[in-house]
């Protein structure tokens, strides 16, 4: 996306800090290489705990499907710059993860943040998510 990232991420330290690491080496990088002194970041960030399976899959789907609601692709994979791409290496699934159950109302979907919940319902093919696990 040319104006906003999204991040999944299970930080080891806290998550402020694990932000202004992201965001000041993403900083310094961009500003080394392109010459600028521009604020490339926004104050701030949005946060939203995954609490379950099920929450962590319609964040990953609302990720993939990103760049093909603002029309920068046609399907998921297409888009380099997103984990749906090929080649692209993820992370395991984090462990600990309550798996969802059918006795339970979905309130991930109400008590997330507004831009979070609209997941397109007019998604003709979702491309399937595999993580590779990464060898030392």
């Amino acid at each position: 996306m040319p104006n906003h990232i999204h991040v999944l991420i299970t930080p080891t330290t806290s998550l402020e800090k694990a932000v202004q690491f992201i965001k000041g080496s993403l900083s310094y990088r961009a500003k080394k290489e392109l010459g600028s002194n521009m604020e490339i970041w926004q104050k701030g960030f949005s946060d939203h705990r995954i609490r379950d399976a099920s929450d962590y899959a319609k964040h990953v789907l609302y990720i993939h499907q990103n760049p093909v609601r603002e029309r920068f692709c046609e399907r998921p994979i297409e888009f380099p710059y997103s984990s749906a791409h090929p080649g692209f290496e993820l992370d395991s699934v984090p462990q600990g993860l309550k798996p969802p159950t059918l006795d339970e109302p979905d309130t991930a979907r109400l008590e997330g943040v507004p831009f979070q919940n609209k997941i397109s319902n007019d998604v003709a093919e979702v491309e399937p998510i595999k993580a590779k696990s990464k060898t030392a």
